[in-house]
């Protein structure tokens, strides 16, 4: 006779649906399923869209107020003494109780930006945040080996330059500022919030040197 222990059991029922999608998304997918169907929306129309708003438009609020800040120093003060408020002097109000910090990136430092416990971002202030953010392994590895995850990405930095991990919170988020790129004297604002980058404003992206312009 086969027995059954109730524990394993509920903790196996746990298990399997803990990977399932979330509800929302279930119905979402839905959604997308029919629209698709019926002829209206393309296969990949929704997959653009998301990509779209996380990649350019979502972070441009953020992009725009480091951009300011490379141009004013008054501006970039405040950003360093109280991120919020300069967010809301931009017109870019968030109703959130949690505390905005933020990073400034040098010669000598670097900052990544990383929430262990979930996946606390400022959402309304730099728009979605990419999926490899909410990864467990992102969440884990950003902590223990920070240049070996940055170098993945691209991000080379050198022996004598410090490499600091912030863990988000939901009360307190941050922002990491780069530093602006040498060749972009006398560039407006809006041209060098071009080259900031979602990921730069995470710590992922380190250098933003414009590319060359073709004659």
């Amino acid at each position: 006779m086969v027995s059954h222990d109730s524990e394993k059991m509920a903790e196996l029922h746990r298990e399997l649906h803990s990977h399932l999608p979330t509800d929302p998304a279930l119905r979402v997918k839905a959604l997308e399923t029919a629209l698709v169907a019926k002829g209206l929306i393309a296969t990949d129309a929704v997959d653009q869209w998301l990509e779209k708003y996380s990649e350019k438009i979502g972070p441009k609020n953020g992009a725009l107020v480091i951009a300011r800040s490379w141009l004013e120093p008054d501006f970039k003060r405040l950003l360093e003494e109280d991120a919020s408020k300069a967010f809301f002097e931009m017109g870019f109000s968030d109703d959130h109780d949690y505390e905005l910090k933020a990073l400034f990136n040098s010669g000598a430092i670097h900052n990544l930006v990383v929430c262990t416990l979930c996946s606390c971002y400022p959402l309304r202030l730099l728009g979605m945040s990419p999926l490899w953010y909410k990864s467990i392994e992102y969440r884990a590895r950003a902590v223990r080996e920070p240049r070996a995850v940055l170098q993945e990405f691209g991000v080379k930095v050198g022996d004598d330059v410090e490499v600091r991990v912030w863990d988000s919170t939901s009360e307190r988020r941050y922002l990491v500022v780069p530093e602006r790129p040498a060749g972009t004297e006398g560039w407006s604002r809006d041209r060098l919030a071009q080259l900031v980058t979602r990921n730069s404003m995470i710590g992922t992206h380190r250098d933003l040197s414009p590319a060359e312009e073709t004659p």
